[in-house]
């Protein structure tokens, strides 16, 4: 059975009146792609979350993934990502919730597609005494290599910043509110 109705990126095939045709397995392969995609993005924030670099390591592309977050320095391949965010993110007294929402995945291919997600950030660092909350816009290109869907590339753009600064007493006071800072961490 053929059913019209989004573009057939598969095979190309167009039916009558110049709309493309996909095959009801086709639309099927299409929506647990999709899944998968959310699902890899998912893995990827909780793992940021739980302090595990062996699981982040496990959602980026392992030759020629680009990490390019608004803040921190860029880089083209997961092990450096991954040895800084051990290093920063896993320190003690760093606690950190990454709230990843409004997804929009798009294919490109068979094998490709982007991904545009809003982050609530929010990190707790005891040894700065700093609370901090960021409003972020993620980019992702994803492809699928042997069977699996990867992050091939992320990059974020920083769209609001609020830091505490919190006193001996435990008060907090705002020390950064609207952009953020050049760096963070």
């Amino acid at each position: 059975m053929r059913l019209g109705g989004f573009p057939d990126v598969h095979n190309g095939t167009v039916g009558s009146m110049g709309e493309a045709v996909v095959t009801l397995e086709q639309r099927l392969q299409r929506l647990e792609d999709d899944r998968a995609i959310r699902d890899l993005k998912a893995r990827y924030l909780r793992a940021c979350d739980a302090k595990d670099p062996e699981a982040v390591r496990d959602c980026l592309l392992p030759v020629g993934a680009v990490i390019a977050y608004d803040g921190f320095p860029a880089f083209a391949d997961r092990e450096a990502f991954v040895a800084v965010y051990a290093q920063l993110g896993c320190a003690p007294g760093i606690f950190d919730i990454h709230h990843g929402a409004n997804g929009v995945i798009r294919f490109v291919g068979e094998d490709r597609a982007t991904g545009q997600w809003s982050l609530l950030f929010h990190n707790i660092n005891l040894t700065s005494r700093t609370l901090t909350q960021m409003g972020v816009e993620y980019d992702d290109l994803y492809v699928r290599q042997d069977g699996r869907w990867w992050i091939a590339e992320t990059r974020s753009r920083r769209l609001s910043c609020l830091i505490h600064s919190v006193d001996a007493a435990g008060q907090p006071v705002v020390t950064v509110m609207g952009d953020a800072p050049e760096t963070f961490g």
